[in-house]
């Protein structure tokens, strides 16, 4: 049996982690033993506690509680945390996913270490790194044992910045493993979107009907802390109530909420609070927003989580950001980028909203990523005892 020590922080992880431990519970037991360590990087109950009792997780074996702070301090505290229990636990495997901070220490922590690191979410690139997360994935790429990268894209990305393709196992940080398995959230999505429609009343709590709203999300900091992309952005969600008479979900990060006052002009903000057709509301669970992607008749959003999500229930997106590591979305035509430009934005959401992509190619794999992630750890422990 081998041992693996998976590292969650973020909202995102938590749900990615999900899929990975149902697997692991469901065909795996007998195989895999996975010890799971919070970062506590997102502390809020909304944000994270509620994904552990509504997606079955299992309670983290360790919790660092790290919580807010600057970069440095909180990776920090997270690379002396994660080192004490790799030290204790000793596992074949730290499993990483996506580009966070807890990423990041958990690179740092295992390499210095030499304990293979397994990368979910390999070789997405923004080609932008201005982003902190940019940073994060290429370093933790550039560290890891195993990468499984969810697109064609990503295995591409990873072939381009030297990694073999055609390396054999034994796999190390010198001869690693690059894997092309498909996304492990849309093994999630589609396990949850039963249990969705069966468990969430968000429609009828905010008065939504199926397939006449939009929903928006805006949380990077460069978007919320940036008072001119800030007002941009709900200008714009402004003009398109009003003009197109449609309501738009608005579940608001708790960054967001807190700067909305602060960083959007009087004129945007009092026009904003006025609306009556953007209904604002607290965070929301994995349930409920699977529930409002599927049944949006378009999304707006700086989130690539949601980007991808918007994806799996054919639902036209609109990315609030300079660029995206999800190009299939954007080549498909079921995406466009605007940044947070108001102007193109509105323009964006007419065009989709006259013509609706028809198109949502099956760029994201067959929704059984996590098996083949499974299956991979477990061979290439067994190679490199040869």
């Amino acid at each position: 049996m081998i041992r693996i020590v998976t590292v969650i922080g973020a909202r995102p992880q938590i749900i990615k982690a999900a899929a990975l431990s149902r697997i692991i519970a469901s065909d795996y037991s007998h195989s895999i033993s996975e010890i799971i360590v919070h970062t506590g990087q997102h502390y809020d109950t909304n944000m994270s506690q509620v994904f552990f009792d509504e997606l079955g997780i299992p309670v983290p074996d360790y919790n660092l509680a790290v919580g807010s702070g600057s970069h440095g301090r909180q990776t920090a505290l997270m690379i002396e945390g994660i080192e004490k229990i790799l030290l204790e636990v000793k596992p074949d495997y730290l499993v990483l996913y996506g580009d966070t901070n807890s990423t990041l220490a958990g690179a740092i922590a295992a390499s210095k270490l030499r304990v293979p690191i397994v990368h979910i979410e390999a070789g997405l690139r923004s080609f932008n790194k201005s982003m902190p997360e940019e940073i994060n994935r290429i370093m933790c790429d550039h560290a890891s044992t195993l990468l499984f990268s969810p697109t064609a894209t990503g295995f591409n990305n990873l072939v381009s910045e030297g990694f073999r393709k055609d390396n054999r196992a034994p796999f190390n940080s010198d001869n690693p493993g690059i894997f092309h398995c498909g996304d492990i959230m849309y093994d999630n999505s589609l396990f949850f979107a039963g249990l969705a429609e069966e468990k969430s009343d968000i429609l009828k709590q905010h008065g939504l009907n199926q397939g006449k709203f939009i929903l928006g999300t805006v949380h990077r900091d460069n978007n919320t802390d940036v008072p001119q992309r800030l007002n941009a952005i709900f200008s714009a969600f402004d003009r398109i109530s009003r003009d197109h008479r449609l309501l738009i979900a608005l579940p608001l990060h708790p960054r967001t909420s807190g700067l909305l006052e602060k960083n959007l002009t009087p004129a945007v903000f009092n026009s904003v609070k006025a609306n009556t057709l953007i209904r604002m509301m607290p965070p929301v669970s994995f349930l409920d927003m699977i529930k409002l992607e599927k049944h949006a008749e378009m999304v707006v959003t700086d989130s690539g989580g949601v980007q991808k999500e918007a994806y799996y229930f054919n639902k036209p997106c609109i990315i609030a950001r300079p660029e995206t590591e999800w190009v299939e979305i954007v080549d498909a035509g079921a995406g466009m980028v605007t940044d947070a430009d108001e102007n193109a934005i509105v323009k964006a959401a007419s065009q989709f909203l006259k013509n609706p992509p028809i198109s949502f190619p099956p760029v994201f794999g067959d929704g059984k990523a996590a098996g083949f992630i499974c299956r991979t750890m477990i061979d290439s422990a067994e190679g490199s005892k040869y």
